[in-house]
């Protein structure tokens, strides 16, 4: 392996590919697709099998190693690790706003529908085909990685010799309805717990709330700062040590001066670095759409909140954080989504989504999968990811409260190999 960058403990070569985006047109328009091969020092000139990752998302490009360390150390023992950047994200087209604005919005929407779960694996499946077309390769997800799994189980299972899923299960039938509905449970008992744990966080936040609606704030980036922009920030309960970066920049909100009060500047440069929607809008545009066969979301997360009227905030009353979830008016106070306004109407009303996962070829997996579930997910319903276990042959499963959802970013070395010895039978679950 002639390397293009060295890393610690680590040969990077740099992958790029031409692609179709549609692959109904394959000589039609074509995308770019990077991907980053790593590889141990001493094993650069070893016939090693690859294991691809999926990165969570939809709408996030693969991690930037920095070395030899957490889950990649582990499966470079055995492996060379392929990080994709998933079409539209890093290098791979990546899509912005700018990169859509010679678009109308119906032709907008028109190219985001070719960047869901499918099309990733399509273009996964024409990589191997490129880089070991004689050989089967591993794959791990994590997350909406996870989805990305299933779906390549469902469509192409005879390129993958084995499968590893982080906190990325979903449910093979159910509607978004439904999803939301165990999520906002989900994110109830998360801010039951933050403001247990930190007890004079409901008084910060309630204070910074009552100064938004009274005074005009503005982000760093411009935008003007919102209660509901505000509640967003729950988004990061459900990581390890997202609770504390969240009260650590409450405490630090209001500064108390002979002028007046106002909102630290501080705070305001780094809520931003908190929330990805300018900077990552597949994820805002395409987030409700992972869920959806053969129906359209419209809107999902904000009309399934109308049975939850305790989180419409109004000073006197309990504040509470929104989680992950899509609204529409995120494309009118979001500087980067502004413009994609009209083309995510016409992705949230689209009902002629394909199927992503094929039930009967589940049901007859005969690839060895394994699966970490964190019980306390706030993302994804452990229930639901228990009714798929149920449904996908040949997986295997570790269920865990140790971990957040980002537990493979915590300890990812540990994680993945308890999972290949599960996946091996060398330890029951």
């Amino acid at each position: 392996m002639k390397p293009d960058m060295m890393l610690a403990g680590v040969f990077a070569k740099k992958h790029s590919f031409t692609l179709p985006l549609n692959y109904q047109q394959p000589i039609g328009e074509q995308i770019t697709v990077f991907a980053r091969e790593l590889c141990a020092i001493e094993n650069k000139d070893k016939k090693l099998p690859y294991i691809v990752f999926f990165q969570g998302g939809p709408g996030f490009a693969a991690m930037r190693p920095a070395g030899n360390s957490g889950w990649i150390r582990r499966a470079l023992k055995e492996f060379r690790v392929l990080l994709l950047d998933q079409r539209g994200t890093g290098l791979s087209s990546p899509i912005n706003y700018q990169s859509l604005a010679h678009l109308t919005p119906a032709q907008q929407a028109a190219y985001l529908s070719h960047f869901r779960a499918d099309n990733i694996v399509r273009d996964a499946e024409a990589i191997r085909t490129q880089l070991c077309p004689a050989d089967k390769w591993a794959i791990l997800g994590q997350s909406f990685g996870g989805f990305c799994v299933l779906h390549y189980l469902s469509a192409a299972p005879q390129g993958v010799s084995e499968a590893y899923i982080t906190g990325g299960i979903p449910s093979l039938t159910r509607s978004s309805d439904e999803v939301y509905q165990a999520t906002y449970q989900r994110v109830l008992a998360k801010n039951k717990d933050f403001f247990h744990r930190f007890h004079d966080a409901q008084h910060l936040v309630t204070r910074l709330a009552k100064h938004l609606l009274e005074n005009s704030v503005y982000l760093a980036t411009g935008e003007h700062l919102t209660v509901e922009m505000l509640q967003l920030l729950g988004i990061n309960l459900g990581m390890e040590q997202g609770p504390e970066s969240v009260y650590y920049l409450l405490e630090q909100a209001l500064v108390r001066t002979p002028q007046g009060e106002y909102v630290n500047p501080l705070f305001l440069n780094h809520f931003c670095q908190l929330l990805d929607y300018n900077t990552n809008p597949i994820f805002a545009l395409l987030h409700e759409a992972i869920y959806c066969q053969h129906n359209a979301s419209q809107w999902s997360a904000h009309r399934v909140r109308e049975q939850y009227p305790a989180f419409n905030y109004k000073i006197g009353k309990p504040f509470l954080f929104t989680g992950e979830m899509i609204y529409p008016w995120m494309f009118e106070q979001f500087s980067h989504l502004v413009p994609l306004k009209a083309a995510a109407e016409l992705l949230a009303d689209k009902a002629d989504w394909p199927a992503l996962y094929d039930l009967e070829q589940l049901s007859n997996n005969r690839v060895p999968v394994a699966a970490a579930i964190y019980s306390e997910d706030m993302y994804v319903e452990m229930n639901y990811s228990l009714e798929t276990v149920k449904r996908v042959a040949n997986l295997r499963y570790w269920l865990t409260s140790e971990y957040e959802h980002n537990g493979i970013r915590m300890d990812g070395e540990r994680i993945l190999d308890k999972l290949i010895s599960l996946n091996r039978g060398d330890i029951l679950r």
